[in-house]
């Protein structure tokens, strides 16, 4: 498990060193992938801001921020600045394994004066949080990375530090779709190996220990819950 958080954390950190120097990690992928009669659709992605995303309307209009609540982004990536978070009434704190992506992050909050909670590099199944501290949460594109092992640790860490009654999102891969397909070649290609090896039964046996699905929806390369902390 740690060799696969190191390679993850190693590639995300990479990432952050080409776009200091304007390159995207993104554009000249090798033939084998641009060649891929799914690649079409991971460009048609990009250009429309996949709805997938931590971005996604949906997810703001379910956890309906508010002053005075807590909110926790678990493999945060670059959320706060591009994800509309820094202007949610609510307090945000974010955690992601990547140190570049938090010293980035720091970067940000300290040249635009925002207030939030706290950033922390560290893994999400291992976070240094008090028991249920947050209002709600969500974890967007990073369960995908992991098997059966990490994933039950992770779900049950998102219900320790989330509040009972607390909302929560998460999304899992949709395994077998096209989107997901080549999304998972490209992930592969930078670094970072999906390793999902849950069935979709079995991904909601593990949530039903923890919380209640509210709802759930299909959109391109993944499934996305939303949850209540029971």
């Amino acid at each position: 498990m740690k060799e696969h958080l190191d390679l993850i954390a190693k590639s995300y950190d990479e990432g952050i060193d080409l776009g200091k120097k304007g390159i995207d990690s993104y554009e000249n992928l090798p033939p084998h992938i641009t060649n891929h009669p799914y690649y079409p659709l991971f460009e048609q992605t990009r250009m429309n801001e996949t709805p997938s995303d931590s971005a996604r309307k949906e997810i703001v209009e379910y956890l309906a921020p508010k002053a005075g609540m807590k909110f926790i982004d678990l493999g945060c990536c670059l959320n706060l600045m591009f994800a509309g978070y820094k202007n949610w009434a609510s307090t945000y704190y974010g955690v992601d394994i990547s140190s570049k992506t938090i010293e980035l992050l720091r970067g940000y909050v300290e040249k635009n004066q925002l207030t939030i909670g706290d950033l922390c590099c560290c893994s999400m199944h291992e976070t240094p949080f008090d028991a249920s501290f947050f209002d709600i949460g969500e974890c967007i594109g990073s369960l995908e990375y992991f098997e059966k092992d990490f994933v039950c640790r992770a779900v049950a860490e998102f219900s320790r530090i989330m509040k009972s009654n607390g909302r929560f999102v998460l999304d899992i891969p949709n395994i077998g779709s096209p989107e997901f397909e080549i999304t998972k070649l490209i992930e592969e290609y930078l670094g970072r190996k999906d390793r999902f090896n849950l069935s979709v039964e079995e991904f909601e046996t593990i949530l039903d220990t923890h919380f209640i699905i509210d709802k759930k929806e299909t959109v391109g390369s993944t499934i996305q819950y939303f949850l209540i902390k029971k």
